[in-house]
């Protein structure tokens, strides 16, 4: 198969001439943002644009989302970016903020869907490409356990040698790419506590089973307790959320509830930890009197970027965006269900800096009321995925071992 490196002056002469469009696109979407599962018209607005570039998308069968394939052959590499929105108000007072009350794209998935629909319609008109590309926007990545797994079951990755997704940071000025082999973000479940007894008068606790004590206990023992029992207590973090018992100063609750989530850095502790919970929390309500449900639902896997493909994209951010950009990305203890591709194919999760460094506050957070982005780390995006595909040899020629899950998602127990 032919190579063919396109000098580094045709990406920034189409990044140039279409930057206007690309704003204007995330801006559109930034100022309509829809929820997971309910993206039909951001699905449509991508459709539209990869059609009038005479590309042929499919929408997947969950209604929305979609993909198109660019070039055939082997390896083919797919990237993804992730369309759906918050459910929170967008707080900016910017000519594009969000039009619709408690919708927000404050986590910058519109700018990631800006990124890959770029990269697409860039990649589209090479005469040649050296392997052959999957665009894939997915739906729903806020929803747990996440539209990867909606995906993968409709064959999203059929044909997929490697995947490379990216994720705002606005605590990485503009310019910048995090990367990292290994875990990059966490396991992240989410668990409800509810524990039962007969009520009664707080003036008489001892003749009942006094639930509000108990709700203590557990909300101060049962972490210290399943970390005891880890080979490494930095593996994981268990924090309560919330919780509720009784609504009277005089009355011993009949109930309580608490909920809690529980994140991890590695797969093996991720597998381990539900067991860990229910035994601990039994043993926390054992000879209380007290009855207790749990209800654990696990949420998404660890993101464990492959090291192969993290070193060529290392290599492929020096190149196209200078050595002084490339930065060594922390691990994060938030969850994103890019995972569910990584126990499918190799591949890696990017971090791409969005601050504006002359941004006098301090750097934001995602999730926030004010989120937004610095808009130059689209053509950042652009660059470091065009390059993932024209600057690498294809996932055929590189060993990437045999150890993978080859189940679909909805075959595991989550």
């Amino acid at each position: 198969m032919t190579t063919v490196r396109p000098d580094a002056p045709s990406l920034e002469h189409w990044i140039a001439e279409h930057t206007e469009e690309l704003v204007a696109f995330r801006r559109h979407l930034h100022a309509h943002p829809e929820l997971s599962g309910e993206e039909h018209a951001t699905t449509e607005s991508i459709v539209e644009r990869l059609r009038a570039a005479g590309l042929s998308p499919r929408v997947f069968a969950s209604g929305t989302g979609a993909a198109v394939d660019i070039g055939d052959g082997p390896g083919r590499l797919a990237l993804r970016a992730d369309i759906d929105a918050l459910a929170m108000d967008d707080l900016k007072e910017v000519d594009y903020r969000s039009r619709v009350p408690g919708r927000a794209h404050a986590c910058g998935h519109d700018v990631h869907t800006t990124i890959v629909l770029g990269a697409a319609l860039y990649l589209a008109r090479q005469p040649t490409l050296t392997r052959p590309v999957r665009a894939i926007f997915q739906p729903a990545e806020e929803r747990v356990p996440g539209g990867a797994i909606s995906v993968i079951d409709d064959d999203g990755l059929r044909d997929v040698s490697e995947i490379v997704g990216l994720h705002c940071d606005p605590k990485l000025d503009v310019g910048h790419v995090g990367l990292r082999t290994g875990p990059l973000t966490s396991a992240a479940d989410m668990v409800t506590i509810s524990l039962h007894g007969p009520g009664g008068h707080t003036a008489r606790p001892a003749e009942t089973v006094d639930l509000v004590p108990i709700a203590a206990r557990v909300v101060t023992e049962l972490g210290a307790q399943v970390v005891a029992r880890l080979d490494d207590p930095d593996d994981i973090r268990l924090a309560f959320g919330a919780i509720h018992a009784g609504d009277a100063a005089n009355v011993i609750p009949t109930s309580a509830e608490l909920r809690l989530s529980v994140r991890s850095r590695s797969a093996e502790t991720w597998a381990v930890v539900p067991t860990l919970v229910a035994e601990e929390l039994a043993a926390i309500v054992e000879g209380t009197g007290a009855t207790h449900d749990l209800d654990y639902v696990k949420g998404v896997p660890p993101v464990v970027n492959d090291p192969a493909v993290t070193a060529r994209l290392t290599d492929v951010a020096g190149r196209r965006l200078g050595d002084d950009a490339v930065t060594a990305a922390v691990h994060s203890w938030g969850g994103d269900d890019f995972a569910w591709y990584l126990r499918q194919v190799p591949g890696a999760f990017v971090r791409l800096g969005t601050r504006d460094p002359a941004w006098a506050d301090p750097p934001q957070d995602l999730h926030v009321g004010d989120f937004d982005a610095d808009e130059r780390a689209i053509g950042v995006g652009i660059r470091l995925l065009v390059g993932a595909v024209l600057d690498e040899r294809s996932a055929s020629e590189i060993d990437v071992g045999t150890d993978r899950d080859e189940r679909s998602p909805s075959e595991i127990d989550v």
